[in-house]
C-alpha cells in the first residue's frame, strides 16, 4: 500500500469587515477636535456602556494607546479603537456627524439597536448573530 501523504493548503480568508464606518463629515469633526486636543492623540476609542433609560450609551473617548484587545479601524484617515467587549454591539455601525441650528453631535446608525429612548441620549442593542 503506497503511503500518500496530503498536506492541507492554507484557505485565503476573506476580508473581515469593518466593525465600524464613519462618514466624510464624522472623519472631518474627528480629525479637527484631535487637532484641537490639549495632547497629541492616536486615536478615537468608541465603546458601550450600560447606563441610560434604554440601557446602553455609546461612548466616545481620546486614546494615547491601543489596548491589547481593541479592534483597530482605519477608515477615512482616522484610527478608531472599538473597545473588545463592545465589538458585537457595534458590528455594522456607521458613524455620522450632524450639525443643525440647536445641537451638534455625533449619530450612531447601527443595524443591532433594537430600540432607543425618547431623548436620543441611550439606546438598546441587541449582540450582532454570528451569521
Amino acid at each position: 500500500m503506497e503511503n500518500l501523504s496530503v498536506t492541507p493548503q492554507p484557505r485565503a480568508r476573506r476580508p473581515r469587515p469593518k466593525v465600524v464606518t464613519l462618514t466624510e463629515r464624522a472623519a472631518d469633526r474627528v480629525r479637527e477636535i484631535m487637532g484641537k486636543a490639549d495632547k497629541p492623540y492616536m486615536a478615537l476609542r468608541v465603546g458601550v456602556k450600560n447606563g441610560g433609560c434604554a440601557g446602553q450609551e455609546y461612548v466616545l473617548e481620546y486614546a494615547e494607546a491601543a489596548n491589547p484587545l481593541d479592534e483597530v479601524v482605519e477608515d477615512k484617515g482616522v484610527t478608531i479603537l472599538v473597545e473588545p467587549k463592545a465589538v458585537l454591539f457595534l458590528v455594522g455601525t456607521e458613524i455620522d456627524y450632524e450639525a443643525t441650528k440647536l445641537s451638534a453631535k455625533f449619530v450612531f446608525r447601527n443595524p443591532n439597536e433594537t430600540d432607543a429612548c425618547g431623548c436620543g441620549e441611550s439606546v438598546t442593542i441587541e449582540p450582532a448573530s454570528a451569521e
